[in-house]
């Protein structure tokens, strides 16, 4: 592991979802990792059924209450936000730290929040030969800002809660972003709930595993006195009435029992998934393991001119260079039905054979 200061070239502002825009509406989507075959048809009906209530200012409290029933806790340690982004944002300028420091290779929006906000922001690398696994001795302990994500953003490393605890200290806040972590079977390693852990913030979205990137709905967790700081900085309102409607109904007993379930069957996904990658490792194609998350990502000599080419065949993938850690030669790929990764395997096989 390695720390490191400055952007270092990275487009911090390129999202999986460039890849299937324009040009790329057509394609097989495995560059965003949002559940396929989303909003069930349930969530559907209830968000419509808030619309008539569209005259009267979003009223967040029975979906706060929801969300803090969900994980235990009481109403003052949640806020609602829209999507995990905006808790980024608001993270960036409502909290005054010195030296914040965002572990990587992960997702990019909270370093660029840091960065928008006028902060100098330190980078703690994980190395592939460590399998990108945290070492919480790495984080230099005059940080007093520290962001990971669990599993994390694009490794699929679900490092344990003990070692993400462990980067805790008095005097600095601990933001875990547990955006998948509803895709982890029984969702081990979770710290969402915990208030025996000084200065932690965890975020988590509600738009992956329902489907609901479109409508901006997820929420934080933390402290009291956090959670007022976050909220002063927020615009009036700033979820929707129906995006409140869908996080009260997705932290409730059915949306639980599915996403438990699906999160099985990502999980089984996965396994295939991976399982047929490795059987292209003679053409030198590496998969970081064990994966947590509903990705996986792939290294594989002259990753650019393969991405072109499954695109040329009808698939969209995550290029990985964007990453600080990673380079040319990284690829995410978000874990889809067996069909849908049967006929991957197959557009990467004529990919790597072609030419």
């Amino acid at each position: 592991m390695r720390t490191e200061s400055g952007s270092g070239g990275h487009d911090l502002r390129h999202h999986g979802d460039a890849e299937v825009r324009d040009d790329g509406s057509a394609l097989v989507d495995l560059a965003v990792n949002v559940r396929a075959d989303t909003p069930a048809g349930w969530l559907r009906e209830h968000i419509a059924g808030s619309l008539s209530g569209l005259a009267a200012y979003p009223d967040g409290r029975a979906a706060r209450a929801a969300v803090a029933a969900r994980h235990g806790l009481p109403v003052e340690r949640v806020l609602l936000t829209a999507g995990a982004a905006e808790a980024f944002v608001l993270l960036a300028r409502a909290l005054k730290v010195r030296r914040p420091v965002v572990v990587h290779p992960q997702f990019t929006e909270p370093e660029a929040a840091l960065r928008d906000a006028g902060h100098t922001v330190d980078r703690v690398l994980l190395r592939e030969a460590d399998g990108f696994r945290l070492d919480p001795a790495a984080v230099p302990e005059d940080a007093d800002l520290v962001v990971i994500g669990n599993p994390t953003n694009p490794t699929s490393v679900l490092h344990p809660a003990a070692a993400v605890a462990r980067l805790a200290r008095p005097g600095r806040t601990l933001v875990v972003d547990e955006a998948f972590m509803d895709a982890v079977p029984d969702e081990r390693e979770a710290l969402a709930g915990r208030t025996d852990v000084p200065g932690l913030v965890v975020l988590r979205s509600l738009t992956k595993t329902w489907g609901l990137a479109g409508l901006r709905i997820g929420y934080v967790l933390a402290a009291p006195e956090t959670v007022a700081e976050l909220e002063r900085a927020q615009p009036l309102w700033p979820v929707s009435t129906p995006a409140l409607a869908a996080a009260e109904v997705c932290v409730g007993p059915r949306a639980l029992a599915e996403a438990a379930d699906a999160a099985h069957r990502i999980a089984a996904d996965r396994d295939r998934l991976i399982a047929g990658l490795w059987e292209f490792a003679a053409h030198g194609l590496r998969v970081v393991e064990p994966a947590g998350g509903p990705f996986v990502l792939v290294r594989l000599p002259h990753a650019a001119t393969v991405r072109r080419r499954l695109r040329a065949l009808g698939y969209a993938v995550r290029r990985g260079d964007t990453f600080p850690g990673l380079d040319e030669e990284w690829l995410r790929l978000a874990v889809r039905d067996r069909e849908t990764t049967d006929g991957f395997l197959n557009a990467l096989r004529r990919a790597l054979t072609t030419g």
